[in-house]
């Protein structure tokens, strides 16, 4: 007899947030600019199976 196993798996990483608004002070400099973040890169996925169960 032939099984087959089939499960459809979503997985979506985080998306590293909004970031930082902020901007350059400088002793001389009236305006400086912004130098605010980009919020990172996201998570990590991890998918680790567990050969004790049966599906």
């Amino acid at each position: 007899m032939k099984f087959v196993d089939e499960a459809f798996i979503d997985i979506a990483a985080g998306d590293g947030g909004n970031g930082c608004v902020s901007f350059r002070h400088e002793k001389y400099k009236e305006f400086g600019g912004p130098n605010g973040g980009d919020g990172g890169r996201g998570g990590h996925v991890f998918a680790v199976a567990d050969p004790s169960l049966n599906t």
